[in-house]
């Protein structure tokens, strides 16, 4: 195991009507003046941000509203909600929805405090500084109601990148599994998916004798295979929901990844994905995945084999060890496919033509490119290549 710190201070609200504590928490919290950033029309529609906004009324807290985030949030509205927050005198941004609001907001928290372009950060710069951030959470998936991570598209170019600093782990985060109860499966399977992304970008390491945080990863990615089936069937499973949502938080808050080296080539392999095609973050990893792990998979054969037996139920061939692995993968993408998810390129949306310019902006797509994709194994170009070529 390496040596690691680790500090996760984010407060939980966890459970039914917990929504209605939101303004309660934003006064704990030092929020005076908020910024309410929402996307679409669900969180309208559906009367959260009413009581999100009688929560804050209850308090005397005061507010302003920016919504229109996107899926794969761009860089667009977090320049407008900087400027907003600015001339506002904003002094707490409250993001409620899902993994794209939370993104955006963190963006622009620490824009609102940065004499430069936002953007910096998503070039490499590290977060240092940023407004405090509270959440209500709409959708299990993205895990950013408890990490310090944030992905935004620029929008010239359709650059989709990624920054990171404690200053962006939000100060509370409020979580009501009804609250996902109205997703489309689809969009619920697509969360589920990126769940089971972050817990294999974890489990995939170089790093030795790191079995405690091994069998987190195998307990997290068991439960969300034995809870997907039951909400995809039943989309009011309150207990199957709050399975997926606490799991969702578990799986990226970074208690499983510590002290040991990860992945992410999965992750940055996939953002060019939904950055060219606008596809669900989640349908690009559920087809990426398999493919990285097969390209990658004779790199420790038994890494994959491990979790094949564990988690997948696999019969190990100590004799040939490289068919475990190859079931276990193929374990896993029979499961996406089982939810819903697509399988391949095309029903991505994706095209063949375009492999060439997809590897090339995930290898150069920044100013600190090196023209290698980093992880559990380093990739070139033509290995980029290579892997989208598995995915037609």
């Amino acid at each position: 195991m390496d040596n690691f710190n680790f500090y996760a201070p984010t407060y939980f609200a966890f459970g039914k009507g917990k929504e209605a504590e939101t303004g309660k928490l934003v006064k704990r919290f030092g929020g005076t003046k908020v910024l309410i950033h929402y996307g679409g029309g669900s969180v309208v529609r559906s009367g959260l941000l009413d009581r999100v906004k009688k929560s804050l009324d209850e308090e005397k807290i005061a507010y302003v509203e920016l919504g229109g985030v996107k899926p794969n949030p761009r860089s667009g509205l977090v320049y407008e909600g900087i400027d907003l927050c600015r001339a506002e005198k904003v002094d707490f941004i409250l993001a409620v929805g899902g993994g794209s609001a939370i993104d955006s907001a963190k963006a622009i928290a620490a824009g609102v405090v940065y004499d430069g372009d936002f953007w910096d950060f998503y070039e490499g710069k590290p977060v240092t500084a940023a407004l405090p951030i509270g959440t209500v959470l709409t959708i299990a998936a993205a895990g950013s109601e408890g990490s310090p991570d944030s992905v935004i598209t620029k929008e010239e170019g359709m650059v989709k990148r990624g920054a990171s600093g404690e200053a962006y782990r939000p100060k509370f985060s409020v979580l009501n599994p009804e609250l996902t109860q109205t997703l489309p499966a689809y969009q619920t399977a697509c969360g589920i998916t990126d769940i089971i992304a972050h817990l294999y970008e974890r489990y995939l390491t170089n790093s030795k004798d790191v079995q405690v945080t091994d069998r987190m990863i195998e307990a997290l990615i068991l439960a969300m295979v034995e809870e997907a089936p039951k909400v995809i069937e039943n989309p009011n499973d309150y207990e199957a929901r709050a399975n997926i949502m606490w799991g969702g938080m578990m799986a990226h808050n970074n208690s499983c990844g510590v002290g040991r080296s990860q992945d992410w080539s999965s992750h940055n392999i996939e953002h060019e994905l939904s950055a060219e095609y606008d596809c669900a973050h989640g349908a690009g990893l559920a087809v990426t995945m398999p493919a990285v792990f097969t390209y990658n998979m004779n790199h420790d054969v038994m890494r994959f084999a491990q979790i094949a037996v564990r988690v997948w139920g696999c019969q190990m061939d100590f004799a040939h060890p490289e068919r475990t692995a190859k079931a276990g993968i193929e374990a896993l993408r029979s499961f996406l496919i089982s939810i819903g998810m697509p399988k391949n390129f095309e029903e991505l949306g994706a095209k063949e033509e375009d492999i060439e310019k997809l590897a090339h902006m995930a290898c150069y797509g920044s100013e600190n490119a090196t023209g290698t994709v980093y992880g559990f194994v380093n990739l070139s170009q033509s290995d980029v290549e290579n892997i989208y070529r598995l995915m037609l």
